[in-house]
C-alpha cells in the first residue's frame, strides 16, 4: 500500500517503458513524432476512413504504424497476447471490441451483442482482465437513439431524467418501442453475463444528442445487478461537459434512493470538437467547458466527490492528466484508504502515458490499460480520435514524444 504520495512518480521513464523493446519505442517516437504535425494529422483523418472504404491497400501501414500503437489486435486471439504482456507488469486491461455502430440492421446489432458477451466470457477466463467496455451504438440504431434523447429534453422541461425517459418512450411509434424494447434486451443480457462471470461492464459515453438514452440504460442496469456489494456495470462521465458534475450528484442521490452501488468512471471526454460545431450548426449553447480549466475543476471536484463517497460508489479514475491522477492517490491517503480499495481504479489508454500506468502498477496501485481490439475497418474511428486527441490536446504529443526520447536516450539508442 503507498503511504507517501512521494513516493508516486510519472517521471521514470525506465518504469514507464520497460515492456517496450528498442525497437518499439523508437517506432513510437516516429508515430507520436507525425502526430504533431496538425496539417499531416487532418489530412489524414480525412483520407484513411476513404481509402479502407474504398479498398484501397492500406491496411498494412496503417496495422504497422497507429494500429499496433492503440489496438491490441484484430482478433480477441491477438490481443490476448498483449493482454498477457502487460499483466507480467501488474497491469490489468479493459477489453474494448471496437465496433461503434453502423445501423447495421438488427442481425448486426445482435450479433454485437453476442461478440460482447464472447468478450466476457474470455475476460472471465483470464487474472488481470477485470473490465470490458460497450458502446450502445454497437447494438442499437444511432437515429432511434437520437429520437428517444429528443424526447427526454432538458431537465428545464420538467421532472427528473427517468420520468422524462418515460414520456419520450411513450412518443415512440409501436415499431420504435419494440426495437427500443430489443435495444434493453440486449444491454441486459450483456450485463447479466458479466455480473454472473464478475466481469465489470463499462459502458462507454456517446454524443451529447444520444447520450441521454445511453445515461437511462446505464442506470437502470446498475438498479437491476449493482448491488449486495457487487458493481457490475459503470457509467462514463465525461466532465468536459459542464453539466457532468451535477449529474454525477444527481446519480448518487438515485443510488441512495434504490440501494444499488453506483458505478462511475471519470473521463473529461472525447468529442469536442465535434460536439461545439454541432452546437454552432444546429444553434444551441454548446454542451463543452468554455475552457480546459472549467473541465480541470469539474474532474477533480468529481474525483473528490467520489471518493468521499466510496461506500456508494466505484470509481474508476480514467485519465491522462498527471494531477488528476496524483490527487485520486492524495485523497484516498488523506483519508486512511488503501489504492487497493475494491472500489477504485485507475486506467489509461493502451498507446498513451505508459509513464501514468506503470509507475501506479509499481507503486501498488490498481491500474489498466484500456485495449480495443477488431478488424481495422471497425476500428478506424477510435484510430482517427486517437490521432485528433494527440494533434488537438495542449502538450499531450510533446510529453509522450519527451519522456520515450528521454527513454530511449537513457538506454543509449
Amino acid at each position: 500500500m503507498i503511504t507517501d504520495p512521494g513516493t508516486v512518480s510519472f517521471d521514470n521513464t525506465e518504469n514507464a517503458f520497460e515492456y517496450k523493446s528498442d525497437k518499439e519505442l523508437k517506432k513510437a517516437a516516429f508515430l507520436f513524432s507525425s502526430m504533431g504535425n496538425a496539417a499531416l494529422v487532418k489530412l489524414g483523418t480525412r483520407l484513411t476512413p476513404w481509402m479502407i472504404r474504398s479498398g484501397l491497400p492500406v491496411k498494412g501501414l496503417i496495422r504497422n504504424t497507429i494500429f499496433s500503437q492503440f489496438v491490441g489486435g484484430e482478433t480477441l486471439e491477438e490481443t490476448a497476447a498483449v493482454a498477457r504482456k502487460l499483466g507480467e507488469y501488474h497491469v490489468q486491461v479493459i477489453l474494448d471490441y471496437g465496433v461503434e455502430g453502423g445501423d447495421e440492421g438488427e442481425e448486426g446489432f445482435d450479433h454485437a451483442c453476442d461478440e460482447f458477451i464472447r468478450v466476457i466470457d474470455y475476460a472471465a477466463t483470464q487474472p488481470n482482465i477485470p473490465f470490458m467496455s460497450v458502446k450502445v451504438t454497437g447494438v442499437a440504431r444511432f437515429g432511434l437513439l437520437e429520437k428517444l434523447d429528443r424526447g427526454v429534453g432538458s431537465p428545464e422541461e420538467g421532472g427528473s431524467l427517468m420520468k422524462r425517459y418515460a414520456r419520450a418512450v411513450e412518443a415512440l411509434t409501436n415499431q420504435e418501442r419494440e426495437e427500443w424494447e430489443r435495444v434493453q434486451q440486449r444491454m441486459e443480457r450483456i450485463c447479466r453475463e458479466a455480473s454472473a462471470k464478475k466481469v465489470g461492464v463499462l459502458i462507454d459515453a456517446e454524443e451529447t444528442w444520444i447520450q441521454d438514452p445511453v445515461d437511462v440504460l446505464s442506470i437502470l442496469m446498475m438498479d437491476k445487478l449493482n448491488r449486495d456489494g457487487q458493481v457490475a456495470v459503470y457509467n462514463t462521465i465525461q466532465l468536459y461537459r459542464h453539466d457532468r458534475l451535477s449529474f454525477l450528484k444527481d446519480c448518487y442521490e438515485a443510488a441512495e434512493q434504490r440501494n444499488f452501488i453506483l458505478g462511475a468512471k471519470l473521463v473529461r471526454g472525447a468529442y469536442m470538437e465535434k460536439e461545439r460545431k454541432r452546437a454552432e450548426e444546429v444553434g444551441y449553447a454548446s454542451p463543452i467547458q468554455p475552457d480546459k480549466e472549467s473541465s480541470d475543476r469539474d474532474y477533480n471536484l468529481a474525483l473528490e466527490f467520489c471518493i468521499e463517497h466510496l461506500d456508494r460508489v466505484a470509481l474508476i479514475v480514467a485519465s491522462h492528466n498527471e494531477y488528476s491522477n496524483l490527487y485520486a492517490v492524495k485523497l484516498l491517503q488523506e483519508r486512511g484508504l488503501p489504492l487497493e480499495h475494491p472500489h477504485i481504479h485507475f486506467s489509461q489508454l493502451y498507446g498513451m502515458s505508459d509513464n501514468i500506468t506503470f509507475n501506479l502498477a509499481k507503486a501498488g496501485c490498481a491500474v489498466s490499460k484500456y485495449l480495443p481490439f477488431g478488424p481495422i475497418r471497425d476500428v478506424v474511428p477510435y484510430l482517427m480520435r486517437r490521432a485528433q486527441e494527440n494533434s488537438s490536446v495542449s502538450g499531450q504529443t510533446g510529453r509522450e514524444l519527451g519522456l520515450i526520447r528521454k527513454e530511449l536516450k537513457r538506454r543509449g539508442v
